[in-house]
């Protein structure tokens, strides 16, 4: 029998002995008497409150001092193991497309409209199916918080997945857990978040609907991209070339920063003139200021991002597309010889301007038209600026002065480069 039952039942035990009846005083002392007895021993004997506080478990523990260096040192492997364990737990691309295909296999009819439904049996069916990893996802609570109308009561298979990203929560808290992200300060998680999740709008969502298909996420390489960052060891070369690395992120937003030269948060066309060599046209800025979204003229973060995802992938089709929009200054779907001319003529101006020799229009627009070989003689479709494989030559040659230098001068700059190998290799 433990104390509790023994309280009670010594507590209900009438007060009618042959003795006369105790005050209503000397009932509490009693009762109060019996219960520190029984709390004393139920706590192993012990009767001083002091002894009590000293089984509360320590929450508290101060950081090490700079000059205690051995502390330091097992507080900075503590935090990278830590992290490791935190960045096993999430799921890698590889692990996300085989939830969805469990997930798309075991949905439930009725299909109604084009929402995917799971009912709870299948639920839990894909639960033992998916993995350790994905167990925290697949209980009764989670099922019925994203329970709704569904008369067969069923989920939406697409909800439950948003639900799972969301507590992956791919950016922002995937950052303390990457290595080659643990400089960054806090301060720059807003703006990296931005920047990341810029990319899978940009490259994903090419028409702009502010929406981004599962599918498309998990078939593009971006996440693992990104999962790349856990590698304590990336190389140099790689981290530059990976648009989510701490360095890509810092030179985006320092740029930005450098071009801000009012410092008021915005780019006007003047400011964004000087990106890059600072030899865009005049012409085709005045396009990106009419076509992207601006506010009172100015450029902010957001509008830029997609700007530099353009001008640094020229050879990807939702890039060639952002540029092709802002080529077709007629809106007809095409380029003519018209168009080609309008860009051009800023070219030819900035030539004159630095002191360079003319260069007829004819020629390049011949130039033009035998690189990219359009169904049509006379149009240029973004169909054919993608097939033709030289659509980054071609839109480069049109918007900025020092491109089309390279492009002109590209046979001495490449003996040039013969030239310097050589030499080297003779050394």
């Amino acid at each position: 029998m433990d104390w509790k039952e023994v309280l009670r039942r010594r507590l209900a035990t009438p007060n009618t002995g042959p003795n006369k009846k105790k005050s209503e005083q000397e009932l509490k002392d009693e009762e109060m008497d019996l219960f520190t007895k029984y709390y004393s021993e139920w706590k192993g004997g012990r009767k001083n409150t002091n002894e009590f506080y000293k089984t509360i478990p320590r929450f508290y523990y101060r950081l090490p001092a700079e000059d205690e260096v051995l502390l330091q040192k097992l507080r900075e492997e503590s935090r990278a193991v830590f992290l490791q364990r935190k960045s096993r737990e999430l799921l890698d691309n590889e692990e996300l497309q085989n939830l969805w295909f469990l997930l798309d296999k075991h949905q439930t009819p009725p299909v109604i409209g084009e929402e995917a439904m799971i009912n709870y049996e299948n639920f839990l069916k894909v639960g033992e199916k998916a993995g350790a990893k994905c167990k925290q996802f697949f209980t009764a609570k989670v099922f019925a918080k994203l329970l709704h109308t569904d008369s067969y009561g069923r989920i939406s298979i697409m909800q439950f997945f948003n639900y799972v990203m969301r507590k992956e929560n791919y950016i922002l808290e995937l950052i303390p857990t990457l290595p080659q992200l643990d400089g960054l300060e806090k301060s720059f998680y807003s703006f990296y978040v931005c920047t990341a999740v810029r990319k899978f709008f940009f490259f994903l969502d090419p028409l702009r609907t502010g929406k981004i298909k599962i599918q498309d996420i998990l078939a593009c390489s971006f996440l693992d991209d990104l999962l790349e960052l856990r590698d304590e060891e990336l190389s140099k070369e790689s981290q530059e070339t990976n648009w989510f690395s701490a360095p890509s992120a810092l030179r985006v937003y320092g740029q930005y920063l450098n071009l801000d030269k009012d410092h008021n948060g915005m780019l006007s066309k003047e400011e964004l003139s000087r990106y890059g060599t600072a030899t865009m046209t005049n012409v085709f800025l005045d396009r990106v200021f009419q076509e992207c979204l601006t506010y009172d003229g100015e450029m902010d973060y957001k509008t830029y991002l997609d700007f530099v995802l353009a001008l640094e992938n020229r050879k990807e089709p939702a890039a060639l597309q952002y540029i092709f929009k802002l080529l077709d200054i007629e809106n007809k779907g095409y380029l003519n010889v018209f168009s080609l001319n309008y860009f051009f003529r800023a070219i030819q101006e900035l030539m004159k301007i630095h002191g360079q020799d003319p260069v007829s229009f004819q020629d390049v627009k011949d130039e033009i038209f035998d690189m990219v070989k359009p169904k049509d003689p006379l149009k240029i479709s973004l169909q054919d600026l993608i097939n033709s494989n030289q659509g980054d030559t071609v839109t480069t040659i049109l918007i900025d002065l020092n491109g089309f230098w390279t492009y002109e001068n590209r046979e001495a700059l490449v003996a040039n480069d013969n030239e310097n190998s050589g030499d080297l290799d003779d050394t």
